[in-house]
């Protein structure tokens, strides 16, 4: 009994030692399996965070302001400073307008734009913040194929746009991409309005835009998802990135009427806050 006492801390140590170990390789497993999707809560605008398995990050949209570096901080590893690929749907304050900011606190290898002019105050400073810091920019169209794990074959496809659309309206032209990891896929749409649904319907076989979570249109507006859009996409769930009680009535009955007869879920930032998937490319997990 003496003896057991004697060893007693050095066995009590190394079982410390196993279980931080057992601890550490499951959190590295999960992190080497598992995509990460994040509908940040940034208020009245858009931003997604992705990190795939290998680590690489792409971020979609950066909201109307600083708030996106305080919904980032939540989700993104501790300390890094780092994001390899930022993407601007269209050049509205509420979908760049945290760009600016986080380009001053993180480093950002490249940025995909669609084409489209503005002179707007915020669009001016994320342009000069690109070429000053020599971010690789990207022109999007149809047909790009983005490799984000090459191991785990997870990409990202550009649906839009398909032509030159310097001289469309700012919603018209924002870019619609969609995320696939193995049997699982995410279908982001900006502010697209029927119109570019309609473009991409048509450009499209159904089994590309069958997509399991639907980031829905212009925050839940009206004028976007329709029903033939929202039947084709046929997601089990929709997100509805808003602020609550906005100026503009989003997300319109209208729309929450189209997914109720569709009987399609969803789920709104202003009611949950960030909100975060993880998918292994066979489930997807909340």
């Amino acid at each position: 009994m003496e003896r057991i006492k004697k060893y007693l801390p050095y066995i009590s140590l190394i079982i410390l030692i196993i279980l931080t170990a057992s601890i550490w390789f499951l959190v590295f497993q999960h992190k080497n399996n598992y995509l990460k999707v994040v509908f940040l809560d940034v208020g009245q605008g858009d931003a997604i965070y992705i990190e795939a398995p290998n680590g690489r990050q792409m971020l979609i949209d950066g909201g109307p302001d600083a708030t996106l570096l305080a919904s980032l901080a939540k989700v993104m590893p501790f300390a890094d400073r780092s994001i390899d690929m930022i993407l601007a749907t269209h050049p509205d304050m509420d979908h760049i307008g945290g760009f600016p900011l986080l380009l001053d606190n993180y480093k950002v290898t490249s940025i995909i734009e669609n084409d489209t002019v503005s002179t707007t105050a915020v669009s001016d400073s994320l342009e000069e913040k690109i070429a000053k810091k020599k971010i690789n920019k990207i022109i999007a169209r149809r047909g790009m194929h983005i490799i984000l794990d090459a191991e785990k074959n997870i990409y990202f496809d550009i649906l839009f746009p398909d032509r030159d659309i310097s001289n469309f309206e700012s919603n018209d032209a924002g870019i619609v991409g969609k995320l696939v990891y193995g049997n699982e896929s995410f279908m982001f749409t900006g502010d697209a309005p029927l119109y570019t649904e309609n473009l991409i319907e048509w450009n499209e076989k159904d089994s590309t835009l069958k997509s399991d979570v639907l980031k829905l249109g212009h925050h839940g507006s009206r004028t976007s998802s329709s029903t033939l859009w929202l039947e084709k996409v046929n997601p089990e769930i929709a997100i509805i990135s808003v602020d609550k009680n906005n100026k503009y009535g989003h997300p319109h009955k209208e729309l929450l009427d189209r997914l109720s007869s569709l009987k399609i879920p969803f789920l709104s930032t202003a009611d949950q806050g960030n909100i975060i998937f993880e998918t292994d490319g066979k489930k997807i997990f909340r």
